[in-house]
């Protein structure tokens, strides 16, 4: 485990669940920390809302433009794999504002982290046991299922001139990241749970609670 500031010790009871978009990471969270008592941090809340002034003051300091960049420029206009390269090209800096804002929580109880952006490369270094985190994938059956039945997964919502292809874009970038995301996490020996959809979330949570079962004490699943 690599020397952190961890004020609090906050980092060091947090247990992570990174991996892909649309796996049930959040769901699979919320249940836990219902069972346990725990406390749950939505990554992709405090990214898409929480940090907006510090990307903003990023790109001041960078002397880049300051507003967020055109709908289509960043949906339609590039390819699945430039996207998914500039996203993970910007997920370190985007995981220190996240741990800024784990510090700030203390509490005797494990936070259970979840969020594509929190990448098994980037949070290995912090852990002093690889039970500490797994990462969720679906399988490409599940990823259809998802885009079919969750609003938010099967439309972008963002005015652009053209939303078939910004809606295949975003899916193919995701593909990309979601597989990055298992390579890395197996390389580091960090355990990789595929959701096919043949158990419900109850059961999905329940086979992650176990895996990290050492650091949620005494209490059992309701």
């Amino acid at each position: 485990m690599s020397e952190v500031w961890d004020p609090h010790g906050s980092l060091q009871r947090t247990l992570w669940i990174g991996g892909a978009q649309w796996s049930g990471k959040t769901t699979v969270a919320e249940i836990i920390a219902t069972w346990h008592g725990l406390t749950v941090y939505h990554y992709d809340y405090h990214d898409a809302r929480g940090h907006q002034d510090r990307r903003i003051a990023r790109r001041v300091a960078l002397g880049e433009p300051v507003g967020d960049p055109s709908p289509d420029h960043v949906w339609v206009e590039r390819s699945p794999e430039e996207m998914a390269a500039e996203t993970q090209a910007d997920f370190p800096v985007r995981f220190e504002w996240a741990l800024d804002d784990l510090r700030a929580l203390f509490t005797g109880r494990p936070v259970i982290a979840e969020g594509w952006g929190l990448r098994p490369e980037l949070v290995a270094p912090l852990l002093d046991s690889l039970r500490r985190m797994v990462v969720l994938v679906p399988t490409e059956e599940f990823r259809q299922h998802q885009i079919r039945t969750l609003p938010r997964a099967g439309s972008l919502n963002v005015p652009v001139t053209d939303s078939a292809r910004a809606q295949a874009n975003r899916v193919d970038r995701d593909r990309l990241i979601a597989r990055s995301a298992a390579q890395n996490a197996l390389r580091l020996g960090i355990r990789v749970i595929e959701v096919d959809g043949a158990l419900n979330a109850t059961a999905v949570a329940a086979e992650v609670a176990e895996h990290f079962a050492p650091y949620l004490g005494s209490a059992t699943a309701a």
